[in-house]
């Protein structure tokens, strides 16, 4: 039969922003027929979808921690990322000594170096810092020593950074330092007098007359004969909140703008190591920096599509720092540690468990450090660090994705120690690394059997697993262990492929599973996306919340998600449904709803994961709210559509005004979005 009129032209067209806009026309000029508006809507797709939100019931309590960071080094996200020293290989601690140095006029070879040569010195077993350098400096004028950073140094025009190093010399009086950028320009430059012959800290400031991306810093000498060096540095003086040799700001500002209930760390993989030798041991990151005991990065080696053998860990980055990172953004510090069982994805190395012992012990020695009087021996070295105040630790968790019945005999015995010492501590066990199959139901079997109190599970999956999966925790036991969705994204190609693309499809699939999460909160208490940042030419693993160069950063679809999701929290989880049903999926959609008792505001987030508009009412059931409101739109009609250096808000929220009739709110979701609704509680 042949069709006519709007249907006709529906039919007929496949842009449905043309057909919105025939739409809009047209219910504008015929609102006075209502009955053929109404016919007219559904046959270009906009029928009404009528939701009620109860106001006045508190389902459960969301808790503080509901979303909150998973940061790992990987990436580059410490070293070359928010650690941002400067300089690579500070210290000539990686493997190769003088790895990130170069020496363009000398021969290492020869015995007749006609400017200079500089060897390295290994002088002690028994710190963090074994070597230092010896220069011998022929012809002042000949040599130099240049430091390439990671992937280059950025430096920004008018901004001040700190220069420092030790020395010790009889006969060199100046030190020179430049920082040249690829086209051979000076953008800032400064020297030093020396004026001691024992080893000595100096400290000036670099403050550049031109940004570049990727400087080298040069090094050259004034006069002749040995000098030694260690410890070359060179950081931003402006770092997150101020603090000396602190976090990068963009990138600790990206973080804090989550508004974080927790930060996890030091990671997930690289507390296990690829062996027991190579594991993350905390007591290694405190103290002193320059006697950290410098660690190979896991990641450096782990996939042939990004070899990166220059990566290694200082631990400038260590155990404290995460902890003043954590309370300087209000978040929960959360730790996880080695249960004696190295990476299963590599040796499966596993302590054997008479030797258990010292790694039971690193937990209670934790627990200390983070919380103990200044008169214990770990707090004493916490108040030695500048904080003498504890850091409330409330969670430890115990190993990372580790499964089988190695990990729970382990599992046991650290349980048993920490409860005896710690009751109040809470433990967050793992299922391992996979959201089902074997090892998850072995681990949430026995873990059960224990009474675990939070099990941790990972999912890295296709965004079309997300958004069938809204509804995974809605039959999870209410009276069993709770749950930490500890690492999830959306994998636009496949786990581990480094084509995967922080796209808006992924993040849309991602914020259809999280209404979910949040309908859940009496089940799930914490939720992280992982992995957390990457740089653009160092990076190992796609993909990742937040990208960087050595000068500017962005967030990408998902971060803003996350960032929506966390900033929008709420204190208690109400009621939004269809026809008494949650919203998991019908007709493409998903729903959740909070309210906030300290805000006082009622909150609706909306998931529209389908390519039309969908009209929604949502109509509030009790609650006294006021007539104005802000909705938080985030939309992008192409599904492959991302974020970039270049475009850093390409997708990102986009505020409105929202007005509520008769309790009731009249809304079109654009096609692929999620919109967050606001109302105040009068």
């Amino acid at each position: 039969m042949e069709k006519s009129g709007p249907e006709k032209l529906y039919l007929k067209t496949k842009d449905h922003n043309f057909t919105n806009l025939i739409y809009h026309i047209m219910k504008n000029r015929l609102k006075k027929l209502g009955s053929f508006v109404v016919l007219f809507s559904g046959l270009i797709g906009f029928s009404q979808t009528n939701l009620e939100v109860n106001v006045d019931k508190s389902l459960t309590k969301i808790q503080p921690t509901m979303y909150g960071i998973f940061f790992e080094d990987i990436n580059f996200a410490a070293d070359g990322g928010i650690y941002p020293e400067l300089i690579k290989n500070r210290s000539f601690e990686f493997q190769l000594g003088l790895m990130g140095w170069l020496q363009p006029n000398s021969d290492r070879h020869s015995f007749n170096n006609e400017s200079g040569l500089a060897q390295l010195v290994k002088y002690s077993d028994s710190t963090g810092n074994h070597n230092y350098i010896k220069i011998n400096i022929k012809n002042a004028a000949g040599y130099e020593l240049i430091n390439e950073g990671f992937r280059g140094i950025g430096v920004k025009e008018g901004e001040k950074y700190r220069l420092s190093f030790k020395t010790a010399n009889k006969n060199i009086g100046k030190i020179n330092f430049q920082l040249i950028a690829p086209n051979g320009t000076v953008v800032g430059e400064k020297s030093v007098s020396l004026n001691s012959s024992e080893w000595k800290e100096y400290e000036s400031q670099i403050i550049p007359s031109k940004t570049a991306e990727k400087a080298i810093l040069k090094i050259t000498f004034e006069g002749t004969g040995e000098i030694l060096m260690d410890m070359i540095s060179l950081f931003p003086v402006d770092t997150y909140k101020g603090r000396k040799n602190g976090m990068r700001k963009d990138l600790a500002l990206l973080l804090e703008d989550m508004d974080p209930g927790f930060l996890r760390f030091p990671g997930g993989c690289i507390v296990e190591g690829r062996t027991l030798e190579q594991r993350y041991q905390w007591k290694k990151t405190v103290g002193p920096i320059e006697n950290r005991e410098l660690l190979i990065n896991r990641w450096n080696e782990e996939f042939a599509h990004k070899l990166t053998p220059d990566y290694f860990q200082t631990f400038g980055l260590g155990y404290f720092e995460y902890f003043q990172l954590a309370e300087d953004m209000g978040a929960e510090p959360l730790p996880i540690l080695s249960v004696g069982i190295a990476c299963q994805f590599n040796t499966g190395e596993l302590v054997p468990m008479e030797d258990l012992d010292p790694y039971v012990q690193d937990a209670l020695d934790l627990v200390e450090f983070a919380n103990g009087p200044v008169d214990s021996f770990w707090g004493k070295i916490r108040n030695e660090m500048g904080h003498p105040e504890p850091f409330n630790m409330r969670y430890i968790g115990v190993g990372n994705e580790q499964w089988g019945p190695e990990y729970i005999e382990r599992y046991i015995e650290f349980e048993k120690a920490i409860k005896k010492k710690y009751p109040n501590m809470i433990i967050i066990s793992g299922s391992g690394p996979f959201p089902e199959g074997d090892y998850f139901e072995y681990g949430w079997q026995e873990l059960e059997k224990l009474n675990a109190e939070i099990i941790d599970e990972h999912y890295y999956k296709s965004p079309e697993w997300f958004r069938e999966n809204a509804t995974r925790y809605d039959s999870y036991d209410r009276n069993g262990p709770k749950v930490f969705a500890g690492e999830y994204a959306a994998q636009s190609v496949a786990i581990a492929s480094p084509d995967n693309k922080n796209n808006w499809e992924t993040a849309l699939s991602e914020a259809a599973f999280m209404t979910g999460l949040e309908r859940n909160a009496d089940v799930v208490h914490l939720t992280s996306y992982a992995p957390l940042m990457a740089h653009k030419e160092g990076w190992q693993w796609t993909p990742d919340l937040i990208w960087f160069d050595n000068l500017g950063s962005y967030g990408t679809p998902n971060y803003y998600v996350q960032k929506l999701f966390s900033t929008n929290s709420g204190t208690d989880l109400i009621s939004v449904t269809k026809d008494g049903a949650a919203l998991t999926g019908q007709e493409e959609l998903y729903a959740s709803a909070v309210k906030d008792q300290i805000k006082k505001e009622v909150i609706v987030k909306l998931v529209n994961t389908s390519g039309k508009v969908q009209e929604i009412n949502l109509n509030f059931k009790g609650g006294n709210l006021g007539s104005k409101g802000t909705l938080l739109t985030l939309n992008n009609k192409d599904l492959q559509a991302e974020n970039s250096l270049e475009s850093p808000k390409n997708i990102s929220p986009v505020e409105s005004p929202v007005q509520l009739r008769n309790k009731n709110v009249k809304l079109e979701l654009p096609a692929y979005s999620l919109t967050v609704v606001k109302l105040r509680m009068n």
